[in-house]
């Protein structure tokens, strides 16, 4: 089944993103090679896909895993939890329905 991880930035994340940023990014491609992502990146925290200084105000991940249990876990070792960019995890079921 498909899960959605929701994530909300710190204020000022973007410094902690920068540095955790290469660990974070091996474990999504590592979901992507095994097949399993659907969808992953960014809120730019402003209307710009490159908001510069202004950083990012959370993260979007949809990705398949056998549980809800595993989902979790799964964002809970991520690195940017670890590096305190993330003031809030949000992770439940997703159902695509279109496309």
């Amino acid at each position: 089944m498909y899960y959605a991880i929701i994530s909300e930035d710190v204020e000022n994340s973007l410094p902690l993103r920068v540095n955790a940023r290469p660990a974070h990014l091996v474990r999504v491609e590592a979901l992507k090679s095994a097949g399993k992502l659907v969808i992953a990146g960014p809120h730019p925290a402003i209307d710009s896909e490159n908001p510069g200084d202004a950083g990012f105000s959370g993260s979007l991940i949809i990705a398949e895993f056998d549980s809800l249990q595993e989902a979790e876990a799964w964002a809970a070792d991520d690195p940017y939890v670890a590096a305190g960019v993330y003031k809030k995890v949000t992770v439940k079921p997703f159902k695509q329905v279109l496309p």
